[in-house]
């Protein structure tokens, strides 16, 4: 679950970034829950937000990012690129000569980073 000040925003960067649909919204008086996820996987994003709130929230020093793994780095980096969403470089994170991970960051509206990694070995 992430904290989000603007819903429409927030659904629209998840939906265009990671292909993520609303699967449920709960409206309640003080806050509104959203459930994002797409048909490739049972992960699911939770949205909350706080109605009333205008001001930006603190990520802190606990969070660090979430991650969510593509069949092809290259074409996903190519297409997010191409939407003008603003993506970080291509990273070969290797270790004793073995590729360990290929990926790449990207931040949402809230200043939420995202790892987008290349499945490969443990990441699937």
């Amino acid at each position: 679950m992430i904290r989000v000040l603007d819903e429409a925003r927030s659904v629209d960067f998840y939906g265009k970034v990671f292909g993520f649909d609303v699967a449920d919204r709960l409206d309640f008086e003080t806050f509104t829950l959203v459930y994002l996820s797409n048909a490739e996987d049972n992960f699911e994003l939770e949205l909350t937000i706080n109605k009333g709130r205008t001001d930006p929230y603190v990520l802190g020093d606990g969070y660090g990012h979430i991650a969510v793994s593509v069949a092809d780095i290259e074409a996903e980096h190519s297409r997010l690129r191409d939407a003008e969403i603003e993506v970080g470089k291509i990273v070969d994170f290797n270790r004793d000569g073995y590729l360990l991970a290929r990926f790449f960051f990207v931040t949402d509206p809230d200043g939420y980073r995202i790892e987008v990694l290349q499945r490969h070995g443990r990441f699937r």
